[in-house]
């Protein structure tokens, strides 16, 4: 029955509303709007709305505190415990939302609160520009944003989060404001507890050199060509393998330190012929000459299969990293934040990639936080993990879901084995977008994910949000 009248009550505000797509449970839409990337979520929501401007987003969250009705947002649905979608709460689904306006002097830009990594990558190469993103395209940018933001140009320009200049929210009222020093600081770091992130200020970055010709009246542009691509590692004895590389790879970075230019993820992954190790290679510097000689260097680490590694572009790696996930898995992912791939932990993570299960959707890989994302910030954050690391991503998905049991076990055996190989080795707080929260309190979870901040985090919610309008937001408060 309160179903029945929460749909009547939706549904009448939307006549007056005409510009809000709405999708009702009946909807032969339904299924596929409502489909996120985590498959094991079964939760359905009470109707999915997908509104195409800020009013719209304002209007839905006055319409929603009104009636108490509970709702989710969505930009991605990458969540990788299928958070977006909850059972019997209203969906609002931001992807509409999915502009981009780059400044007058280009240092910066505008991107509405939907707008998914790939989309992002492709307006801003357009122009010549670029900006810490991460390596799916299709992720919500906000939330892999927000939320810290690791990958491929962390150690060049920084942490998604560390991008933030400004931002556009609809506070738990239904009125839009522009955030403040303060409310910032919660964003970057703890995403979307305090409102709708209607679009963000960020940094970008120049990829065009200008030259000019007695002969040609107008400067012209040059977009350098990035240089990326995979090293597939000889994964016979896969164990070996990735002791060899890990230790060579101390030796380099001991003796040789890595530009911040370069970026180095280390992959295990299923491929037709076996679980294969690879070093994802990305150089985002216009010398591209030092860029092969790194590359050269990284591929001798370990008796290489072959290198993809050449002039790229953002767009093309995106679309060549989006390859290797499935559309959909299910499943559940663990993670640990370690201060060094040691002899005891390379021995550790090495015996279980030799035992990981044989399902596409089951990986292992880990980021390599240094540079300017390892430093204080001139912005206020509560993003604490500063000290220099490794992020593990310990993906327990399947493609099937009757193998998803075998790949949770694994994953869970894993972290527990790293854990116990050199407990001191590991940090104290773990990555929110990778931390399963599953029968884990909200307090524990603010303690794992914010550490010394936790009560920074607990204060901004409380003054921002006092009657938990946002209670379904990641994480739950």
């Amino acid at each position: 029955m309160a179903d029945t009248t929460q749909l009547t009550a939706l549904e009448t505000f939307l006549q007056a509303h005409p510009t809000i797509k709405y999708i009702s449970a009946s909807s032969p839409e339904y299924l596929s709007a409502r489909k996120v990337w985590n498959g094991s979520r079964r939760d359905n929501p009470l109707a999915i709305v997908q509104p195409q401007s800020s009013s719209d987003v304002a209007s839905l969250i006055r319409f929603a505190k009104s009636q108490s009705l509970p709702f989710t947002l969505r930009s991605g649905g990458h969540n990788l415990e299928g958070r977006s979608v909850v059972d019997g709460a209203l969906l609002i689904d931001l992807r509409g939302l999915n502009a981009v306006t780059i400044a007058a002097d280009r240092r910066s830009a505008l991107v509405q609160g939907g707008i998914l990594l790939g989309e992002l990558a492709d307006k801003l190469w357009a122009e010549g520009l670029a900006t810490p993103i991460g390596t799916i395209p299709s992720v919500g940018y906000v939330g892999w944003a927000t939320y810290g933001g690791y990958g491929p140009f962390s150690s060049h320009w920084g942490l998604g989060a560390d991008k933030i200049l400004g931002a556009t929210v609809v506070n738990p009222d239904g009125e839009i404001i522009a955030a403040d020093e303060t409310l910032l600081q919660g964003i970057r770091g703890a995403g979307g507890l305090f409102g709708v992130i209607i679009d963000l200020t960020i940094k970008v970055y120049p990829l065009t050199t200008v030259s000019t010709s007695p002969l040609e009246p107008m400067p012209k542009l040059t977009y350098p060509q990035l240089l990326a691509g995979a090293i597939l590692y000889d994964s016979t004895n896969i164990t070996k393998t990735f002791l060899d590389f890990n230790a060579a790879y101390r030796a380099l970075v001991d003796s040789d330190p890595l530009p911040p230019q370069l970026s180095i993820q280390q992959t295990a992954f299923n491929s037709p012929s076996g679980r294969l190790l690879a070093a994802i290679f990305v150089w985002s510097s216009p010398d591209l000459d030092a860029g092969h000689t790194w590359a050269a260097k990284i591929a001798a680490l370990a008796p290489t299969l072959a290198s993809t590694v050449a002039e790229t572009t953002i767009p093309a790696l995106l679309a060549s990293n989006a390859a290797l996930v499935p559309s959909t898995a299910y499943g559940s992912p663990l993670t640990h934040n370690i201060r060094s791939i040691n002899p005891a932990v390379a021995e550790t993570i090495g015996q279980y990639l030799a035992t990981m299960p044989s399902d596409p959707a089951t990986m292992f890989t880990m980021h390599h936080l240094r540079g300017p994302s390892a430093t204080t910030q001139n912005h206020p954050n509560v993003f604490v993990a500063r000290e220099p690391h490794y992020m593990l991503e310990i993906l327990g998905y399947a493609v099937e879901e009757k193998h998803s049991a075998e790949a949770m076990e694994w994953a869970l055996q894993m972290a527990r084995g790293v854990q116990r190989a050199d407990p001191a080795n590991v940090l104290p707080t773990a990555y929110i977008s990778l931390y399963n929260t599953a029968a884990t309190s909200s307090d524990e979870v603010l303690r794992r994910v914010y550490g010394s901040k936790a009560e920074v985090v607990r204060d901004l919610k409380r003054g921002f949000d006092p009657e938990n309008v946002f209670r379904l937001t990641v994480p739950e408060m």
